[in-house]
């Protein structure tokens, strides 16, 4: 699967406000909305929450991966958010997360959000690529180094 598919520069957002888990999910939701990639802003919350409330997508090492399958997105996307501050997000290991990358997957892609998923987890359990993450500067670096482009 090639991410750069998934990932878009407009939805890399290097400053993050939010201090809390809702408000970085609002905060990340209102970027999907503002991109045209989901229609339905209070659907696809109502949605990421039925996920969180299986369990925290708070997956520790400062990273949390919020995601909802759902008929309100126009085309599936990754939105990234990065934290200097970090959030705190009810992450398994209590951490604050500094990296949030939410997943809007349109119904129908049933396999495409685990494929999502696998990539990002593969790549964010090495700690220097996470590291390269939240040194990054510009949309354009966080979209090379999850894309995998110029390794």
């Amino acid at each position: 699967m090639n991410m750069n598919e998934l990932i878009d520069e407009k939805l890399i957002k290097l400053k993050l406000e939010s201090k809390t888990k809702d408000d970085v999910i609002d905060e990340m939701i209102e970027l999907l909305e503002q991109n045209n990639v989901i229609r339905d802003k209070a659907q696809f919350k109502k949605e990421i929450y039925m996920r969180e409330n299986l369990s925290t997508t708070g997956i520790g090492f400062g990273i949390a991966i919020p995601h909802a399958k759902s008929k309100t997105v126009n085309t599936s996307k990754i939105a990234i958010g990065i934290s200097k501050e970090g959030i705190d997000y009810d992450s398994i290991d209590g951490e604050k997360v500094f990296m949030v990358f939410m997943i809007a997957v349109k119904e129908g892609e049933n396999n495409l959000h685990l494929k999502a998923l696998a990539n990002l987890s593969g790549k964010l359990m090495h700690e220097d690529f996470r590291k390269k993450l939240l040194k990054a500067e510009e949309p354009s670096a966080i979209y090379k180094l999850v894309c995998g482009i110029g390794d």
